[in-house]
C-alpha cells in the first residue's frame, strides 16, 4: 500500500477513535502518522514492515464485525511493531509505551489509549483470554500470514530469516522450532469465527512443514 494511503487510512482511524467534540488540545494526528511510518520503514526490517501493517489492518477490515471497538484495534495495529529490533525481548512492551505516550497528545480518551496499549501487550503470547473480541481480532490478523499459500508463507519465513540474520544457523533453527511449537501448543490459533474457519487448518499445515524442513 503507498505511504498515501497509509497516511490517509491512520488520519481516518484516529480521527473515529477520538471522542466527538475532540478533547481540548487535541493535536494534529499527521506527525504522529509520519513518526510510525519511519518507524515501520526502518532499513533492517525485512518481515516487520509496512507491508506486514497493511496486512495486518486488510485484515481487521475483514474480522471487523467480531471486534467490539474495531476503531482501536486498528489503533493497536499500527503500535504493535512500531518499536521493534529483532535483538531485543522488550519491543511490544515498548510499543505500548510509545501508544501510551503519543495518543493523550492526538486527542484519545484515557480509556481508549489503556486498550491499546493492552491490545500492543497481548501481541506477547497472541492469547486473548474468551469473550476479548478485539484482542481476538487483533491476534487473529497479526497471525493470519501463518495461514498463506505455500510460497507467499515460504517468503514471509525467508523474511523473518533474514531479520535475524545475525543468528547462527543452528541457533536460529533451534530458536524458531520453539517458536512454531509454542504455536502449535495454544488451544486455537485463531480466536474469531471467521479465523477458525478459515485460517485454523492451512496454518496448521504451513507450521508442521516449517518444522519438517527446520528439522531436515
Amino acid at each position: 500500500m503507498p505511504p498515501d494511503t497509509l497516511r490517509a487510512r491512520w488520519h481516518s482511524t484516529l480521527l473515529a477513535a477520538r471522542p466527538r467534540p475532540p478533547q481540548r488540545g487535541a493535536a494534529d494526528p499527521a506527525p504522529y502518522g509520519e513518526n510510525l511510518l519511519a518507524r515501520w520503514a526502518e532499513p533492517h526490517r525485512r518481515y516487520h514492515t509496512t507491508a506486514h501493517l497493511t496486512a495486518v489492518l486488510n485484515h481487521i477490515d475483514v474480522l471487523q464485525d467480531h471486534a467490539a471497538a474495531p476503531d482501536l484495534v486498528r489503533l493497536a495495529a499500527w503500535f504493535h511493531d512500531a518499536v521493534y529490533l529483532p535483538d531485543r525481548s522488550e519491543n511490544e512492551e515498548r510499543s505500548a509505551r510509545l501508544a501510551e505516550r503519543a495518543l493523550p497528545e492526538a486527542g484519545l480518551t484515557e480509556e481508549a489509549t489503556a486498550e491499546v496499549a493492552r491490545l500492543v501487550r497481548l501481541t506477547v503470547t497472541h492469547a486473548p483470554e474468551d469473550g476479548d473480541t478485539n484482542g481476538a481480532v487483533l491476534c487473529d490478523a497479526d497471525l493470519a500470514i501463518l495461514a498463506a499459500a505455500p510460497q507467499a508463507y515460504a517468503a514471509y519465513a525467508a523474511s523473518v530469516r533474514e531479520e535475524y540474520a545475525f543468528v547462527p544457523d543452528e541457533a536460529f533453527r533451534a530458536g524458531r522450532a520453539a517458536v512454531l511449537r509454542q504455536l502449535l501448543a495454544l488451544p486455537r490459533l485463531f480466536r474469531t469465527p471467521y479465523g477458525v474457519r478459515e485460517w485454523q487448518a492451512p496454518a496448521q499445515e504451513n507450521l508442521r512443514a516449517e518444522l519438517t524442513r527446520l528439522a531436515a
